[in-house]
Protein backbone atom coordinates (compact mmCIF):
# COMPACT_ATOMS: atom_id res chain seq x y z
CA UNK A 1 0.00 0.00 0.00
CA UNK A 2 1.19 3.55 -0.60
CA UNK A 3 2.10 5.60 2.44
CA UNK A 4 -0.86 6.95 4.34
CA UNK A 5 -2.79 3.66 4.18
CA UNK A 6 -4.58 4.30 0.90
CA UNK A 7 -4.52 2.11 -2.18
CA UNK A 8 -5.20 2.74 -5.82
CA UNK A 9 -8.38 1.59 -7.51
CA UNK A 10 -6.34 -0.93 -9.52
CA UNK A 11 -4.90 -2.47 -6.33
CA UNK A 12 -8.37 -2.73 -4.78
CA UNK A 13 -9.79 -4.34 -7.93
CA UNK A 14 -6.99 -6.92 -7.99
CA UNK A 15 -7.56 -7.72 -4.33
CA UNK A 16 -11.30 -8.26 -4.90
CA UNK A 17 -10.75 -10.53 -7.90
CA UNK A 18 -8.10 -12.73 -6.30
CA UNK A 19 -9.89 -13.14 -2.96
CA UNK A 20 -13.39 -13.85 -4.26
CA UNK A 21 -14.34 -17.34 -3.08
CA UNK A 22 -16.12 -20.00 -5.07
CA UNK A 23 -18.81 -22.60 -4.40
CA UNK A 24 -18.59 -26.26 -5.36
CA UNK A 25 -22.11 -27.04 -6.56
CA UNK A 26 -23.46 -30.59 -6.75
CA UNK A 27 -26.50 -31.11 -8.98
CA UNK A 28 -29.47 -33.43 -8.56
CA UNK A 29 -30.18 -36.14 -11.09
CA UNK A 30 -32.41 -39.17 -11.42
CA UNK A 31 -29.52 -41.64 -11.72
CA UNK A 32 -27.33 -41.55 -8.61
CA UNK A 33 -28.50 -42.93 -5.28
CA UNK A 34 -28.43 -41.09 -2.00
CA UNK A 35 -25.88 -43.61 -0.75
CA UNK A 36 -23.53 -42.91 -3.67
CA UNK A 37 -23.77 -39.13 -3.26
CA UNK A 38 -23.22 -39.43 0.50
CA UNK A 39 -20.21 -41.72 0.03
CA UNK A 40 -18.77 -39.37 -2.60
CA UNK A 41 -19.14 -36.29 -0.41
CA UNK A 42 -17.45 -38.10 2.48
CA UNK A 43 -14.55 -39.38 0.39
CA UNK A 44 -14.00 -36.38 -1.89
CA UNK A 45 -14.98 -33.44 0.31
CA UNK A 46 -14.17 -34.85 3.74
CA UNK A 47 -17.73 -34.46 5.03
CA UNK A 48 -18.97 -36.42 8.01
CA UNK A 49 -21.76 -38.90 7.29
CA UNK A 50 -24.34 -36.54 8.80
CA UNK A 51 -23.10 -33.54 6.82
CA UNK A 52 -23.02 -35.53 3.57
CA UNK A 53 -26.51 -36.88 4.22
CA UNK A 54 -27.89 -33.38 4.82
CA UNK A 55 -26.25 -32.16 1.61
CA UNK A 56 -27.75 -35.08 -0.33
CA UNK A 57 -31.27 -34.25 0.87
CA UNK A 58 -30.87 -30.58 0.02
CA UNK A 59 -29.52 -31.50 -3.43
CA UNK A 60 -32.50 -33.80 -3.96
CA UNK A 61 -35.17 -31.29 -2.92
CA UNK A 62 -33.60 -28.04 -4.20
CA UNK A 63 -31.98 -29.37 -7.37
CA UNK A 64 -28.47 -28.30 -6.41
CA UNK A 65 -26.43 -27.33 -3.37
CA UNK A 66 -23.11 -25.66 -2.61
CA UNK A 67 -21.34 -28.44 -0.72
CA UNK A 68 -18.05 -26.54 -0.24
CA UNK A 69 -16.69 -23.02 -0.44
CA UNK A 70 -13.14 -21.92 -1.12
CA UNK A 71 -10.56 -20.95 -3.69
CA UNK A 72 -10.92 -22.26 -7.23
CA UNK A 73 -7.60 -24.13 -7.15
CA UNK A 74 -8.68 -26.09 -4.07
CA UNK A 75 -12.17 -26.90 -5.37
CA UNK A 76 -11.25 -27.88 -8.95
CA UNK A 77 -9.75 -31.32 -8.10
CA UNK A 78 -12.76 -32.10 -5.89
CA UNK A 79 -15.16 -31.04 -8.66
CA UNK A 80 -13.31 -33.28 -11.12
CA UNK A 81 -13.37 -36.22 -8.69
CA UNK A 82 -17.14 -35.84 -8.20
CA UNK A 83 -17.87 -35.67 -11.93
CA UNK A 84 -15.60 -38.68 -12.54
CA UNK A 85 -17.99 -40.61 -10.27
CA UNK A 86 -20.91 -39.70 -12.54
CA UNK A 87 -22.35 -36.93 -10.38
CA UNK A 88 -22.94 -33.48 -11.82
CA UNK A 89 -20.79 -30.77 -10.22
CA UNK A 90 -19.68 -27.27 -11.14
CA UNK A 91 -17.73 -24.42 -9.59
CA UNK A 92 -19.43 -21.04 -9.38
CA UNK A 93 -18.20 -17.70 -8.12
CA UNK A 94 -20.04 -16.41 -5.09
CA UNK A 95 -22.07 -13.35 -6.05
CA UNK A 96 -21.19 -10.45 -3.90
Amino acid sequence: MPEGGTSTAEERETLVITEKPFHLIVWNDEVNTFEWVIETLQQVCGHSYEQAEQCAYIIHFKGKYAVKQGEYEALKPQCDAITERGIGATIEIIAG
